[in-house]
């Protein structure tokens, strides 16, 4: 089978408090008849637009791939690892939190079994948009619930003011909640397993209200630990090309490349790469083959492919990410003569 970059279809999803104008990221779909909250890069219902996988769902391919594709480290993976998505909030998200992966194995076994730890990379933001993640240090499991039922919750919440390329780590166990005027890439664990504790009274369309697990949120929160927050990246520039790195843990590694002139790169045998386009056109040349890339586009690079260049027709943004080993994340950035105490802010259990 040919090692190839392979280009994966996007699923939307509407949500209640999404938007009717996916533009610019999408800009053909800009008055929609319902509201979109999601857009899913790497869900298992997303079909391969190219590559030796063309018209398969991703959930289905996996199972399939070889160690060339999926990665040394990785074959015993039952489900593609990675979660990514474009969030299109009009109104705030409800205020969640979603469990750890040994909290998941335990009791949402039904769902897949796996937690959720997640990063958002802020795509764009209006004046004044903000996120609320974690709680306040004197906040306690009573008296969170007393907030909840007298609908003052946003008050044990810490708020972050975003702007265009800040981002966000939200490990499991972290209560949160996303405001509007916001596009958001969201790079998470594989798993859509979400508790919900404050919706602020809305009606689905049917005039009900979305179901609350309020016993389960108190379960998992973290009481008394801050663990997300925004991100101080580290930036580095090689040649022609801004690396800006955000976080490593356990789950996924991310970093933003950002050039306007031809670049060289390499996959690792021990991973899948998986770059999302931001901004720019170009192409992604491989061997004797190139396939153009444009805005929004996910594309998932074999591990096996080797050496690959990517040649813009003008500045190009994209995000990398992968499941690293956090080790070898480190000793990157110690080659740069990074100082611990920038590199450090970045590492994750």
């Amino acid at each position: 089978m040919n090692l190839e970059p392979s280009r994966l279809e996007t699923v939307f999803l509407p949500r209640i408090w999404g938007a009717r104008s996916l533009a610019p990221l999408f800009p053909e779909r800009t008055t929609l008849p319902e509201p979109i909250g999601e857009a899913w890069l790497t869900g298992n219902d997303c079909r391969f637009a190219t590559g030796p996988y063309t018209g398969r769902k991703l959930g289905e391919a996996w199972r399939a791939m070889p160690a060339e594709w999926t990665g040394s480290r990785l074959g015993g993976e039952g489900t593609f690892p990675l979660l990514l998505k474009f969030i299109f909030p009009e109104d705030k998200l409800s205020v969640q939190v979603h469990p750890d992966d040994d909290y998941a194995r335990r009791y949402e076994s039904r769902q897949g079994g796996r937690g959720k730890t997640e990063m958002w990379y802020a795509v764009s933001a209006r004046p004044g948009a903000e996120v609320m993640v974690g709680l306040k240090a004197n906040v306690t499991p009573e008296s969170f619930r007393r907030a909840v039922a007298d609908g003052t919750v946003e008050d044990c919440l810490e708020r972050i003011a975003v702007s265009a390329g800040d981002a966000i780590y939200v490990p499991a166990g972290t209560a949160h909640t996303i405001g509007p005027g916001l596009v958001l890439c969201e790079i998470q664990e594989h798993s859509d397993i979400t508790y919900r504790v404050y919706d602020y009274d809305r009606l689905t369309a049917e005039g009900t209200p979305r179901p609350l697990h309020i016993e389960k949120a108190l379960d998992v929160i973290h009481f008394g630990e801050q663990g997300g927050g925004k991100i101080e990246p580290v930036r580095i520039t090689r040649g022609s090309v801004t690396e800006t790195y955000y976080v490593a843990c356990r789950y996924f590694a991310t970093e933003r490349w950002e050039f306007a002139e031809r670049i060289a790169a390499v996959t690792q045998r021990q991973h899948f790469d998986l770059l999302i386009v931001l901004s720019g056109n170009g192409r992604i040349e491989w061997r004797d083959a190139a396939a153009d890339y444009a805005p929004a586009q996910v594309w998932l690079l074999p591990a096996a492919l080797g050496a690959y260049q990517l040649a813009p027709a003008g500045p190009t943004t994209l995000l990398r990410t992968y499941i690293p080993d956090v080790n070898d994340f480190v000793r990157r950035l110690v080659d740069q003569r990074i100082e611990e105490s920038a590199w450090s802010r970045l590492v994750y259990p």
